[in-house]
């Protein structure tokens, strides 16, 4: 089986999907502008620097989501796709799925964004496995179903998190490492143990530090955009 496996956020999309995510949550009025940006700009410093801890980030990330409950909150991720998130899906990258599409590959998402802001867009790339973080949910007080606490649900799919969750991945269907060819495309040095893990690492619109990895051990880059916020 050929398994092609891509990053998200500024791999195939030009932005980062969490971050514009708390971005467009201030714009509807849902955070405090000036104590948000701060906190937002902060835990997406870490993240660049591969210090990101991704428990506190997805609490702080989910907050506003919890609060206003699954109505309200499918209602504005219907607004963020049309207005954030599609201008971002460019062509390019687009058309570097649908070539893996057309020779018959498993197409996987495999992000370390929650599932909540991600599987809309999956579903928009016509990917059908995701692989990103799970978020815990309890039963809401009316019982009309289940919602979102904060907390992360099992192991988060962030840097050797990554490897550990396509390894589940695969063992649920009969499949091992062995009995994969995987091509993986990630523009961050925080993936680098699952690029190391397969057989075809693509560093795709790279950071600094991905690109001088890939370049001292002749990996291929794959420039699709210019990197936005």
């Amino acid at each position: 089986m050929n398994l092609a496996l891509f990053d998200l956020d500024h791999t195939l999309l030009q932005i980062d999907s969490d971050y514009a995510w708390g971005v467009y949550t201030t714009r509807i009025g849902w955070t405090d502008p000036e104590d948000f940006a701060r906190r937002n700009d902060a835990f997406y410093a870490h993240y660049k620097a591969g210090t990101l801890d991704i428990q506190d980030y997805v609490r702080f990330a989910t907050d506003a989501v919890r609060e206003r409950g699954p109505q309200a909150a499918a209602a504005a991720h219907a607004d963020f796709m049309r207005e954030v998130v599609a201008p971002a899906l460019l062509p390019a990258a687009r058309e570097l799925v649908e070539q893996h599409r057309a020779r018959g590959d498993t197409l996987l998402l495999v992000t370390a964004t929650n599932e909540f802001v991600t599987a809309p867009i999956a579903q928009a790339l016509g990917i059908d496995h995701l692989i990103a973080v799970q978020l815990e949910r309890a039963p809401l007080p009316d019982g009309s179903g289940d919602w979102i606490t904060g907390a992360i649900r099992g192991v988060p799919s962030a840097r050797e998190g990554k490897v550990t969750r396509m390894q589940a991945w695969l063992a649920e269907r009969g499949l091992t490492w062995d009995g994969v060819h995987c091509t993986f495309y990630s523009d961050s040095i925080n993936d680098l143990p699952l690029l190391e893990k397969v057989q075809v690492p693509v560093a795709t619109n790279p950071d600094d530090r991905l690109r001088a990895i890939a370049q001292a051990r002749g990996w291929r880059i794959l420039d699709l955009f210019e990197k936005l916020t």
